[in-house]
C-alpha cells in the first residue's frame, strides 16, 4: 500500500510517506549551507533540530497545493493533521485536487483539524476573549527581523480559516469525495492504517474521512 502523511512535521508515521513543506527538509541536504547560516546566527535552535531530525529521518520535501509527487491513481491514503487550516481557500481546493488526482478510486482520505466549535464554546462559557483569539490562531506578531525573509519565502504560519465538522465534511463533499463521516478519536475506515496516530492531537481535533469519486 501508498500511504502519505501530509504535512507531518515532526510527526513522521513509520511505514507511510512523510511529507512537509518546510525548508529545513531542502536545509537538510545541504550542510555546509546550515553550517554558514548557523555562524550567522540566522537558524533558531528549534530550526536546527528540525533540520537535523528531517535529515535522519527520510522525510520528502513537497508542496502539496502545487504538486503531491506521486503518479495518477497510485496511493491508498492520505492524511493530514493540522495542516490544512494554514491553506487559504484557494490553496485548500488546490490541495484537494491534487489528493483528488493521485488517491486510487475508492482511496480514503483523513483531515484532523482543530474544531473551531470547541473552541467557540470555549468562549461562550469562559467569556475570555484573549484566549479566543489565541486559540483561533488568526492573529499573530507581525514578523520582525529574519522571520520577515522567512515570511516571504513559506508564508506565515497562522491560521486561514477554521472548520467544524460540518463545513469540513463539505468541502469535501464538494470537491470530488463522498462518503464523509466525523469520527472519534482512535477510530478510522481505513483498513491498513499501520502505526498511524489515529488520536494526534485528540484534545483540540475533528477527524473527518471521506473517499475519491469521480470528478464529474
Amino acid at each position: 500500500m501508498i500511504r502519505l502523511n501530509i504535512g507531518c512535521g515532526q510527526t513522521p508515521t513509520e511505514g507511510w510517506h512523510n511529507l512537509d513543506n518546510s525548508p529545513s527538509i531542502w536545509l537538510a541536504k545541504m550542510p555546509h549551507l546550515v553550517k554558514a547560516l548557523d555562524t550567522l546566527r540566522v537558524l533558531s535552535s528549534h530550526q536546527k533540530q528540525y533540520i537535523e531530525f528531517a535529515r535522519t529521518n527520510n522525510l520528502i520535501l513537497a508542496n502539496a497545493t502545487k504538486r503531491i509527487p506521486f503518479d495518477n491513481n497510485s496511493v491508498d491514503v492520505i492524511y493530514t493533521s493540522h495542516m490544512v487550516e494554514h491553506l487559504d481557500r484557494r490553496e485548500v481546493l488546490a490541495f484537494l485536487s491534487e489528493a483528488h488526482r493521485v488517491l486510487k478510486e475508492g482511496g480514503v482520505i483523513r483531515i484532523a483539524v482543530p474544531d473551531v466549535k470547541r473552541i467557540v464554546d470555549s468562549y461562550t462559557e469562559h467569556k475570555d476573549a484573549d484566549k479566543l483569539v489565541s486559540d483561533l490562531y488568526l492573529a499573530v506578531p507581525k514578523p520582525r527581523g529574519y522571520m520577515r525573509i522567512i515570511n516571504l519565502l513559506i508564508g506565515a504560519r497562522h491560521h486561514h480559516w477554521m472548520y467544524d465538522e460540518t463545513s469540513l465534511k463539505r468541502l469535501l463533499e464538494n470537491n470530488g469525495f463522498s462518503s464523509a463521516i466525523s469520527l472519534p478519536p482512535g477510530q478510522t475506515t481505513i483498513e491498513t492504517p499501520g502505526a498511524l496516530n489515529l488520536s494526534e492531537r485528540a484534545e483540540a481535533s475533528i477527524y473527518v474521512e471521506a473517499r475519491k469519486t469521480s470528478k464529474k
